[in-house]
């Protein structure tokens, strides 16, 4: 599936050919803070299958893991735009659905990080997997 979209304020745009099945929710406690919200909603993209225009500002965040991973983000309005590895080796960008034009056809399949949920959610009828 054909996507574009980018940040709030326009200066990051991207276009991008997604597998819109692979929509997934992130339930972890590093994407509710990164958000400032209860999860964060992505679609995964190879890195030959992105263009961006802009040039977006990284944030180099090391997980409990001691992984790191880049946040790409707008330096001018604040909007998450993606995150993806660190160092060499091909990409896989994990691209913030919000951010995409077709977001309502981006619907989430499954799950991350349940056991991080806030449980005030409501329960969403899709796979969970479980990540450790």
């Amino acid at each position: 599936m054909k996507i574009e979209g980018g940040c709030h304020c326009g200066a990051i745009t991207y276009k991008a050919d997604v597998d819109p099945e692979k929509t997934a929710i992130c339930h972890c406690t590093d994407c509710q803070k990164l958000t400032g919200t209860a999860f964060r909603v992505t679609v995964p993209v190879a890195e030959d299958k992105i263009a961006f225009s802009g040039v977006p500002k990284i944030y180099v965040k090391t997980g409990e893991s001691g992984n790191k991973r880049a946040q790409g983000f707008c330096a001018e309005c604040g909007s998450h735009l993606f995150a993806t590895s660190v160092g060499d080796g091909p990409k896989v960008y994990g691209l913030r659905t919000g951010t995409s034009e077709q977001r309502d056809q981006l619907v989430p399949r499954k799950q991350v990080w349940h056991r991080s949920a806030l449980h005030w959610l409501p329960e969403f009828a899709m796979e969970t997997v479980e990540k450790s």
